[in-house]
């Protein structure tokens, strides 16, 4: 029984690994900001995730007590990324207006009004 958990904590290490690594490749060879924003966002909060489970897994085969830092850190990151992605992501669609697509159909919100272009250069 204690191998199937040993092994089970390796494999979510593993996996958690994984995760991390292709988050970090994402955010390296990317293009566009969005995509770049997206990678590591939810690749990070899942291989922390994992990571953290391993950890908590470990504290709980050895017969310590939990620590709550891992259940500290889970809810910080579980809390924190999700926000800062989307605050960063309303910042770039602020900051990018006038190349932003526009809305199925043409038309603009009823309270929007027409936007003037961008002059040509």
């Amino acid at each position: 029984m204690i191998a199937l958990i040993e092994y089970t904590l390796g494999v979510l290490l593993i996996i958690g690994t994984c995760f991390i690594v292709i988050g970090g490749f994402g955010l390296v060879k990317l293009s566009d900001f969005f995509s770049r924003l997206h990678a590591p966002t939810k690749a990070s909060t899942l291989g922390v995730g994992c990571v953290l489970l391993g950890s908590v897994g470990y504290h709980l085969l050895l017969s310590e007590d939990p620590q709550p830092r891992e259940l500290l850190i889970t809810a910080f990151l579980f809390i924190t990324a999700p926000i800062s992605a989307h605050l960063m992501a309303k910042a770039a669609l602020s900051l990018m207006m006038e190349t932003r697509p526009q809305q199925p159909g043409g038309a603009q919100g009823p309270s929007e009004e027409p936007r003037p272009s961008a002059p040509e250069r």
